[in-house]
């Protein structure tokens, strides 16, 4: 099995990946924006820090069942706490159960505090020759400096949207709900998976775009636009919590999750709702976007949608525009209510027509 062949895109990370495997570093920093798979490709190169050419070893890795591959979650909801890192710095000197190697997989890094990631760094600064260290980030600030700045960082990008509709593709979705997943996911081949099969995927698609047809100044009307995005987004949120429920349902059928597990799956569920907010205003900026492009004879993204509404604002007022949506994105980012933020973006937006 090769190493690494089902990641979509990251061309250049499996590449620098599939070198390191022979001579790891003591510790990696795994970083880039949410959904983009930089966890899966975690795991995998842990799986594989341990399993080497072992098939099976490999694949217990994966599923995190192998004794080498310990992975570190947050103790609840709040963070990775400092007990639980001195029980790493303890279980990292011994040797390796059963391979060569013994990795522990952060693959929530960010939730480690600054007592606990302290409590690591000794060990992380001090190589143990058959122990490594995998942090999974959305950025190196999420990190106390002390524990980045002695990682190996590997960034990982957006994919382009022709390599995440070729992957999912060969991951047997038909070619034309690739290319409408591929075109929401905006590059993030994880969220491009979950929307892969739901049709509500094009509902999802248009209700933004259809956002600025009907902005007024009117808060009303903004928080009636935001019942609407929300709605749309619920659908592909259910997916989400199918799955978990399966996953849920299949390892402990008897009813008996421990609460780190439930945690995890809400965290899940709130990246990805975060995720969508996120996607839905790009979409909404694409369109802004498009408004300019179109009037100075450039081509579109959004070749559905009618050209008589590109005509609605001048090109200084759509740049513009495009600038309001990127920074309610930021608004969400530093965790500001969806509703909150939506509203009083729509209000702006319709302020100008």
């Amino acid at each position: 099995m090769t190493a690494f062949a089902g990641v979509i895109g990251h061309k250049s990370v499996v590449d620098l990946l599939r070198s390191e495997l022979e001579n790891p570093a003591q510790a990696y920093l795994f970083v880039g924006p949410s959904n983009v798979g930089k966890a899966h490709v975690a795991r995998e190169f842990a799986a594989r820090l341990v399993g080497r050419a072992d098939s099976d070893a490999v694949r217990r890795g994966l599923e995190a069942t192998h004794p080498d591959v310990i992975v570190v979650a947050p103790d609840g909801r709040s963070s990775i706490t400092v007990d639980q890192a001195r029980s790493v710095v303890s279980s990292a000197v011994l040797a390796p159960l059963e391979a060569n190697a013994k990795v522990f997989l952060f693959e929530e890094a960010s939730m480690l505090n600054d007592e606990a990631a302290n409590a690591l760094l000794k060990t992380i600064e001090e190589p143990i020759r058959s122990t490594s260290f995998v942090f999974v980030a959305d950025s190196e600030d999420d990190l106390p400096s002390t524990v980045a700045s002695r990682c190996r960082t590997v960034v990982f990008g957006r994919v382009n949207l022709e390599d995440v509709i070729d992957g999912l593709v060969a991951n047997g979705v038909e070619a034309d709900t690739a290319s409408e997943a591929a075109q929401i996911s905006g590059g993030r081949p994880g969220l491009a998976l979950a929307l892969a099969t739901e049709p509500s995927v094009a509902a999802f698609r248009s209700t933004w775009l259809s956002v600025p047809a009907e902005l007024t100044d009117h808060p009303g009307d903004a928080y009636r636009l935001v019942g609407e995005v929300l709605a749309a987004t619920e659908p592909l949120l259910d997916a989400l919590k199918r799955r978990q429920e399966s996953e849920l349902e299949g390892q402990y059928p008897d009813g008996s999750a421990p609460k780190a597990f439930l945690d995890r799956q809400q965290r899940e569920l709130s990246r990805t709702s975060d995720a969508l907010y996120v996607t839905g205003l790009e979409l909404l900026a694409s369109f802004y976007r498009d408004t300019a492009a179109s009037q100075l004879g450039g081509p579109v993204q959004n070749a559905d949608v009618d050209v008589s509404l590109l005509t609605r604002v001048d090109v200084p007022t759509a740049v513009a525009n495009a600038d309001r949506v990127f920074a309610a994105i930021d608004a969400l980012k530093a965790n500001q209510r969806p509703s909150l933020a939506l509203a009083s973006l729509f209000v702006d937006l319709g302020s100008d027509g």
